[in-house]
């Protein structure tokens, strides 16, 4: 089962600032009772993103300049509290192809690499850099090369860093374990039927 191998991701940004930005406030817990995650990009930073009545609060978001963005721009230690995998399932569904933080919490880092949602990291003022240049020019194109390992944004670039296991896994194809898995499922077959005490 051959996966996409994910060697550039380009489309316009978004910055949400602010450090320890938990999986409860990605997706609030009212949306883990859910069969599938399809939806979950609906309820993504729902309760900062919305009065009770269903209003919208100000927030990156909810501002028309960036609708459509595909590259998420945070804070420290994003992803922390819960390892919900509903988290990085709702940015993606949201449809962000991409997260550019200060660091990460380790179970989210994971979940969303098994999802080829790259998560690179960048020093705070370089992500500055970046969040002042989309907040000038909220069309301006951005491109996380991560072969390269740079963020390109207009004419400037900053330096990323993707951990190079997960890097190896996204540029290759092989982010998915459970596919992983199933392609091997001819040969693990062919291995078992060669073991005398597996027809028995």
């Amino acid at each position: 089962m051959a996966l996409e191998k994910i060697i550039r991701v380009a489309g316009r940004g978004v910055c949400v600032p602010g450090n320890d930005i938990d999986t409860d406030r990605i997706i609030p817990a009212r949306y883990l009772k859910c069969v599938t995650f399809d939806g979950l990009g609906e309820g993504l930073f729902y309760d900062v993103r919305k009065n009770p009545d269903g209003s919208e609060k100000p927030h990156p978001l909810n501002d028309p300049r960036f609708k459509g963005a595909r590259i998420l721009l945070s804070g420290a230690n994003f992803g922390c509290g819960s390892s919900r995998e509903h988290a990085p399932q709702a940015i993606q569904k949201y449809g962000f192809k991409a997260i550019v933080a200060e660091s990460y919490a380790e179970i989210f880092f994971g979940n969303s690499t098994t999802l080829g949602l790259p998560c690179a990291t960048a020093s705070r003022e370089d992500i500055a850099r970046v969040a002042a240049a989309i907040e000038a020019n909220p069309t301006l194109e951005l491109a996380l090369e991560l072969e390269a390992q740079v963020l390109r944004f207009g004419t400037q670039s900053i330096p990323i860093n993707l951990r190079e296991s997960a890097r190896n896994a996204l540029v290759n194809g092989r982010w998915d374990p459970i596919g992983e898995l199933l392609e091997g499922t001819a040969g693990v077959a062919a291995t078992a039927g060669r073991l005398p005490y597996m027809g028995r």
